[in-house]
């Protein structure tokens, strides 16, 4: 199939690239006429080749969010109870405290899991009051602003609505953004991934922290912390899975977050990353919360069974972003009162 590179005023898509403002609904109209759907099935390398061309600049950068920490503080701490806004609650006044970790001066990003146009019950995205409650506590910490944001699978407002999310964000003090009204920066992802184009929350953002669900996913095995990056971008997915584990440990070498809020109120424990049926939930009323993702992923696997664990979180610990022995953090555990 012939392969021709756009003329600099050739329509919407050149122009597009150009400024770096490529969202996911413009790289799947741009590209249909420059590589074809069939080239997009077959692993999308020929789109981002396309990509790399006309997108060589970045905009913006992401830096390193995480804090110096207290020798006395633990890294990690598991809190059970039915109230996933209490757990919440528990483990972060256990780690510390909100007020340690964010500042009045702070733009703060939390990011679900908001991929699916599912109920809170049906454990595909997020639990609402778990976000809330991670909004409520920067709000009282004094955050100048207090944003959430993901770019769904399903169209996002239906996510963002039936998931309960957005109500419950609102509720606490967020702005939610939807992807479709957020500007995009290109951002470098990875000298193997190339130039992104990244909501622009996450590069405006001076704190970020990261509100995963725990669940099973058909490809990678885990859907947890580390995977839950791919919702930086609106960029066509199907591009990370030429190696989808390191394309997971390379967003997360990108993606240093401030803290880690691991929701497992109700695990998908089968048919995720989309679910539907109930019978696949499993209420196991945990948040695990710290600073070690790759520590909280392997956390993660053990509620859902997993063994050996997905090859991300061996490429992440590789890479100095934390340790596959969560046990070796010592995490305090909590039992909370209802």
């Amino acid at each position: 199939m012939a392969h021709h590179e756009p003329k600099p005023d050739q329509g919407e898509a050149g122009r597009a690239v150009r400024r770096g403002l490529i969202t996911r609904r413009r790289v799947l109209v741009g590209a249909a006429g420059v590589v074809g759907a069939g080239a997009i099935g077959a692993g999308g390398f020929l789109l981002q080749d396309y990509l790399k061309r006309f997108a060589r600049h970045t905009d913006g950068a992401i830096p390193d969010h995480r804090v110096a920490l207290s020798a006395a503080l633990p890294r990690m701490v598991i809190a059970r109870g039915a109230d996933p806004a209490r757990n919440v609650g528990a483990a972060v006044e256990r780690l510390g405290g909100m007020a340690r970790l964010v500042s009045p001066a702070d733009v703060v990003v939390v990011k679900p899991n908001i991929g699916w146009d599912r109920t809170p019950e049906q454990g595909a995205n997020t639990h609402p009051q778990v976000v809330a409650e991670v909004v409520r506590l920067c709000r009282e910490a004094g955050c100048r602003r207090v944003i959430v944001c993901d770019c769904p699978i399903s169209t996002s407002r239906p996510a963002l609505e039936r998931s309960g999310i957005l109500a419950a964000a609102a509720e606490a003090g967020a702005e939610v953004i939807a992807p479709e009204d957020s500007r995009y920066r290109t951002v470098e992802i990875s000298k193997r991934l190339g130039i992104w184009d990244v909501l622009e929350p996450f590069v405006i953002a001076t704190k970020v922290i990261n509100v995963p669900t725990a669940k099973s996913h058909a490809g990678t095995g885990l859907s947890a912390g580390l995977k839950n990056w791919i919702g930086i971008t609106g960029k066509q997915r199907v591009m990370f899975h030429a190696d989808l584990q390191r394309s997971i440990a390379e967003l997360a070498a990108l993606m240093r977050p401030t803290l880690t809020v691991l929701d497992a109120s109700r695990v998908l424990m089968q048919h995720g990353p989309q679910g539907g049926s109930l019978a696949d939930v499993k209420p196991v009323r945990t948040v695990a919360a710290g600073f070690d993702p790759v520590a909280l992923d392997a956390f993660a696997c053990t509620l859902l069974g997993m063994a050996p664990f997905p090859e991300s979180l061996r490429l992440a610990a590789g890479m100095g972003l934390g340790q596959v022995d969560y046990a070796g953090l010592a995490p305090v555990e909590l039992a909370v009162g209802a």
